[in-house]
């Protein structure tokens, strides 16, 4: 049971507390002195220069004038004799919101990408954009090191969960000698593995944030990353023997291509069978499955789908596909059925070219590097189509001389199969937004879905007291797919955290032609460049009123 500090278990959680107070803004003092006045222990801040309103873009809006601060953090030669630091940059408006941001960023980190704290699928807002001082990091390691930053431990733990403790009393530091006052509030965000460092961050840092915006949390990466290689050897069972596709990171090189073995034409026979049984679930025929859980209960793939009696010509699957199929959506597991992984959800999304890049690319080019250099002790070299992925899963809790913490601990939040040690945030205030596309190929939909389950379970029933999670139909990961995948959460997230609005619909928008974020080439021809629709917070579903315009979210309500 998840319960406040103080509170025994059995007992029912404690009251919600009133809102924090709302921040105050505060105009610049100080950019370009910030290189050599500001002090902070292991911390070098090499430049910091002034920024004039349009030369940084987000989408087609001009950001206003800001202090662009770049430095780094904890200089240091690796046990590998290699050189670490904790890069960032920190960007300062002129005229501040009161509010601090910390940008999550994806992947595998190593590259301190532009502290704009962009929001949505073709962004058109951001923290930075809406006013709070933004900053953003490489987690302790840059690119040329990726993935070998996994052989030295201490780059292993400052990706996993020290960069951000790290840096974020210093990010607090410099804002208080930019503007002489620390922020009001703080909110820490992002997507993947950046949904994950909020995630562990609400778990670790529970007292150094006010909010925490969650997105497709690869909050058990290592789990996932494992999936993944368990899938491709799947796919491999039915993909056409030695065919290749180019490797894309290595000119030189290819890739088996798991992708014949499930061609788009075949997928999108997959979307349409799972339209043809869910679409109407939600009141309405418009090419979205909003009644996800529902869906799940409806569709069958062994009948909804045709099993060819003769060759493959992409109206149908063979019995051999369907068997993958419906194994890879059940989830990975050992080799004596223990779960890896949680299953994923049939949608519509799985049409799009994210989901086959996941599947069928990122599982042989990418997931290979970060399961065998940073998740295992010891760290190895892994052939992802050859390995013996039961054998590698105990090297995730494994512990040595050198590693002393594990690759599932260091990356997880403490206590996510049970998140008792939600309390004390609760407790004080904070508030946690979570959302995940539901065609997400590799931290599946339902992994967000279970965890929101157990905390609510933990709290007895009130977890919506302070975190609520917005499932994305047909999103897939962080963005692309047949979606609504335009929205921007984080000021539902600051009207909730400060003035005690909770959000329930949220609006969102497709990105259609000649959408100033970039238009998303996967929409159905038949939907209006401009759709919308409410994201809803879970368990309601965007139900169809009976009367409108199926493109306006006007016409769907959260129930």
């Amino acid at each position: 049971m998840l319960v406040a500090c103080g509170t025994m278990p059995g007992t029912a959680a404690a009251p919600t507390p009133a809102p924090l107070k709302a921040a105050t803004g505060a105009p610049l003092q100080n950019c370009a002195a910030l290189a050599t006045q500001f002090r902070f222990d292991q911390t070098q801040v090499t430049s910091a220069t002034p920024e004039a309103a349009g030369a940084l873009k987000l989408g087609a809006s001009p950001v206003p004038a800001h202090c662009l601060v770049k430095g780094r953090m904890h200089p240091r030669k690796g046990s590998d004799g290699r050189d670490y630091a904790i890069g960032f940059e920190m960007r300062l408006p002129q005229a501040w919101n009161g509010r601090f941001y910390y940008q999550g960023n994806g992947g595998l980190d190593g590259t301190v990408q532009p502290a704009q704290g962009a929001l949505g699928g073709g962004p058109l807002t951001g923290a930075l954009l809406q006013g709070f001082a933004v900053i953003s990091s490489d987690a302790g390691h840059t690119g040329a090191q990726t993935p070998f930053f996994g052989l030295e431990p201490q780059a292993r733990l400052d990706y996993g969960y020290q960069a951000v403790a790290k840096l974020t009393p210093m990010a607090k530091g410099l804002i208080a000698a930019a503007y002489g006052k620390g922020p009001d509030r703080s909110y820490i965000g992002g997507c993947s593995n950046g949904g994950r460092h909020a995630m562990v961050a609400a778990a670790r840092l529970g007292d150094q944030y006010d909010g925490y915006l969650v997105g497709a949390p690869g909050y058990r990466l290592p789990n996932a990353a494992l999936a993944q290689l368990w899938g491709a050897q799947q796919w491999a069972t039915v993909s056409t023997p030695g065919a290749t596709i180019p490797h894309p990171m290595n000119p030189s090189a290819t890739l088996a291509d798991l992708g014949s073995g499930f061609t788009p034409k075949e997928r999108q026979l997959l979307s349409s069978a799972v339209l043809e049984q869910c679409d109407a679930l939600d009141g309405a025929r418009d090419g979205m499955v909003q009644a996800t859980q529902a869906c799940q209960a409806r569709f069958n793939l062994q009948k909804d789908v045709p099993t060819c009696q003769g060759e493959r010509n992409g109206q149908c699957l063979t019995v051999a596909q369907k068997q993958v199929v419906a194994a890879v959506f059940s989830g990975a597991k050992t080799a004596t059925g223990q779960p890896i992984y949680v299953s994923f959800p049939y949608d519509a999304g799985v049409s799009g070219a994210n989901w086959a890049t996941w599947k069928f690319v990122n599982a042989l080019a990418l997931d290979p590097l970060a399961v065998g250099a940073v998740f295992s002790v010891p760290p190895g070299r892994v052939d992802p189509l050859k390995e013996d992925v039961s054998a590698r899963w105990p090297l995730f809790s494994a512990t040595d001389d050198a590693f002393r913490e594990s690759g599932l601990s260091l990356m997880t939040p403490p206590g996510q199969d049970n998140p008792v040690n939600l309390g004390a945030l609760r407790a004080r205030g904070a508030k946690m937004v979570l959302f995940h596309g539901v065609s997400d190929a590799v931290f599946s939909a339902e992994d967000t879905r279970r965890w929101i389950e157990r905390l609510d379970q933990a709290q007895d029933g009130k977890a919506a007291d302070f975190a609520r999670y917005f499932p994305v139909p047909g999103m897939n990961h962080c963005s692309g797919g047949p979606a609504a995948d335009q929205f921007d959460l984080l000021t539902p997230l600051v009207q909730w955290v400060e003035q005690g609005v909770a959000p329930q619909a949220v609006p969102a928008s497709v990105r259609g032609a000649g959408h100033a974020g970039g238009a998303n080439a996967e929409l159905p021809k038949d939907w209006s460049a401009s759709r919308t629709r409410p994201l809803c917070a879970y368990p309601t579903v965007a139900r169809y009123a009976g009367s409108g315009s199926l493109e306006d979210a006007a016409s769907f309500s959260c129930r």
